[in-house]
């Protein structure tokens, strides 16, 4: 299961192609502790494929979940007041449509710590987290929401279900293209969906990453870029049908998907289908121009920063994420280009970026050091950092956000 894939992760076939080879990468979210084990860390091949017959787009190497999510994990939902108002609103929606009451069970995978269903507890409806990160797990259970630590699978979700703790509605988000074992985990969501429940999924959209350019988003962590036509087939395999969809634009385009175990297909569903197909999602032609523009953009960024360095003017990072590491390794950004980063997450601080050593320190960096320009990690939550850094701008200070255009603003 892990390693070089040889099929594909969804429907197993064999005729999988190149679609963009981003060389060797380090983990994303591979926080390391000191300068030189940063600038060792150790890298894996991260190479994107297209699937022919189900076209599921999905890197071609599978490192470990182990090693990806669980100790030392430094992702906290809750750190970003975007996703929360977005989260909040998702909740709120759910709760007066379905009308849920004490009576219902919210369960959500990859449950982080807490963001989502503090919101429902707030509300006396019980719920479950299962999360494998031992930060963030600890992180909800602190505020009182029950989280198993641990991997979900079609084990945990068989025991699940003899308890008898199916859900009423299940979240997911930004999970479903975590996971190695693609078939079992959507296998366990059909076991553990309660025979009225709806599950509710989210990921970033691979339309919305092709046409913006947005190669940032592949990372080992995210195994599969979905399409509506290649998640219709994979949930079709399990006796779960896509009834309803969303675009929406967080993370830079995602959708969010509504699911349940009977079909009822709206009209949303029947148009994006529909969609793909005429713009030819299905077929590997739509991707093949990809890896040309991801280069005009390194080109130009380079240049840009490049350029602002030569003519004397100081350069830092805004933000750790994980989509920073790979814009940083596969442009070659060093520290000796951009010397540090800030975020505001603190179990971030103090550490260092793989592969290119820049140590990451609290946000307040930027005033006291004053730099004349930012690097704009977090592209996707652009707004609300702007907002935030209104007296870093104030003072002159200036953000370069690098997709899907490097810009200054």
């Amino acid at each position: 299961m892990y390693g070089q894939i040889q099929s594909c992760r969804s429907c197993g076939s064999s005729r999988i192609d190149t679609v963009l080879d981003m060389g060797m990468s380090p983990l994303a979210d591979g926080l390391m502790r000191d300068f030189e084990a940063a600038k060792n860390a150790p890298q894996y091949p991260l190479q994107l494929v297209f699937c022919h017959d189900c076209s599921l787009v999905q890197i071609d190497y599978t490192v470990p979940p182990e090693e990806l999510f669980c100790r030392d994990y430094p992702y906290f939902s809750s750190v970003s007041d975007e996703l929360q108002r977005h989260t909040l609103a998702n909740v709120e929606e759910i709760i007066a449509q379905r009308r849920l009451g004490p009576e219902n069970f919210v369960i959500e995978l990859a449950s982080n710590d807490g963001y989502l269903l503090k919101h429902y507890l707030a509300r006396g409806i019980g719920v479950l987290g299962i999360d494998p990160a031992e930060g963030p797990a600890k992180a909800a259970q602190a505020i009182g929401v029950e989280t198993i630590q641990d991997f979900f699978t079609i084990e945990l979700a068989e025991r699940l279900a003899a308890e008898g703790r199916r859900a009423s509605v299940l979240h997911a988000n930004n999970v479903l293209a975590h996971v190695a074992d693609t078939n079992g985990f959507v296998a366990g969501i059909s076991r553990i969906l309660a025979p009225d429940g709806v599950a509710v999924i989210e990921f970033p959209y691979v339309r919305d990453l092709i046409d913006h350019c947005e190669f940032d988003t592949i990372y080992h962590q995210h195994l599969c870029y979905f399409s509506v036509t290649a998640v219709d087939r994979l949930l079709r395999r399990h006796g779960l049908y896509l009834n309803d969809i969303r675009r929406i634009p967080i993370h830079g385009g995602s959708l969010r998907l509504f699911i349940e175990p009977v079909e009822r297909v709206g009209a949303r569903v029947t148009a994006l289908l529909a969609e793909e197909e005429q713009l030819g999602l299905t077929r590997i032609d739509y991707f093949t121009d990809f890896g040309d523009r991801v280069a005009g953009i390194r080109r130009r960024l380079l240049e840009m920063i490049g350029g602002l360095r030569d003519q004397g003017h100081r350069l830092a990072g805004y933000g750790a994420p994980a989509k920073g590491c790979t814009l940083l390794n596969y442009f070659g950004i060093s520290s000796d280009l951009v010397p540090y980063v800030v975020d505001r997450a603190k179990v971030k601080q103090g550490r260092f970026m793989p592969g290119t050593g820049q140590e990451i320190f609290d946000p307040a960096r930027l005033l006291e050091d004053r730099p004349d320009y930012a690097l704009l990690l977090p592209w996707n939550f652009a707004d609300e950092i702007l907002a935030q850094q209104a007296e870093f701008r104030r003072g002159g200070g200036k953000f370069i956000i690098p997709i899907p255009e490097p810009v200054i603003v």
